[in-house]
């Protein structure tokens, strides 16, 4: 849902999608690379992998981690109603009338570009297309966060 700033951003330039800060990248396409890696460096038993899936009309697609309480997704950790009432807000001011529905994601479908077309309205990247791994700098991105609370 985070709209690039970047003067002449375009998603379909690879150079260009690579070259935006971590925060950015991760924010606008890659979010679900760093969902998996975060799931597969920390994952237990109550975290889960949610879709902000826009209702029909509507753009403003996002993944993050549900960790019960809180979330995490570019940003880092946040208390989970804070995170959402704050993607609402964001979302609808840009977009008025805007809804989403929450869809829990298998781990797989998160690096799967073909697994994820099962999902009517996603259609996912695959760490290596992206002009290098993601999956990589997902990794070493994460390592700017704490472990997630109990």
């Amino acid at each position: 849902m985070y709209q690039p700033r970047t003067p002449g951003y375009r998603k379909s330039d690879a150079q260009m999608r690579w070259a935006l800060p971590d925060r950015v990248f991760f924010a606008c396409g890659a979010c679900h690379i760093l969902v998996h890696a975060f799931l597969a460096r920390w994952g237990r038993s109550g975290m889960r992998a949610l879709w902000i899936k826009p209702a029909a009309g509507h753009t403003g697609n996002h993944i993050f981690v549900d960790g019960g309480s809180w979330a995490f997704d570019y940003h880092g950790y946040t208390e989970k109603d804070r995170f959402l009432d704050h993607t609402w807000r964001g979302a609808r001011r840009r977009w008025p009338g805007w809804q989403a529905s929450l869809i829990e994601l298998p781990a797989d479908i998160l690096v799967s570009e073909a697994k994820s077309r099962d999902y009517d309205g996603l259609w996912l990247r695959e760490p290596g297309q992206f002009l290098h791994d993601a999956m990589p700098r997902a990794e070493a991105y994460l390592n700017r966060f704490p472990a997630p609370p109990p």
